[in-house]
């Protein structure tokens, strides 16, 4: 199974990366949450507003905003 994050702006259209950055895939849930957990902060840096969760192109949660609680 591939998991991956939709990464999305503030007007919640798809984020767009520099040319060439490909989108991660992951394992696991597990291993796709734990890179989310090291990476949010640089994530919201760079225009990351909010992600939504996949696995093999089944929407499993999100929108999820990166903004602080």
């Amino acid at each position: 199974m591939a998991w991956r994050w939709q990464l999305l702006d503030r007007d919640g259209n798809p984020w767009q990366a520099a040319a060439g950055t490909e989108v991660q895939q992951f394992p696991s849930q597990s291993d796709a949450e734990t890179w989310l957990g090291e990476t949010w902060r640089d994530l919201r840096q760079h225009g990351v507003a909010s992600v939504m969760l996949f696995e093999e192109g089944r929407e499993v949660y999100g929108p999820m905003s990166l903004d602080p609680a």
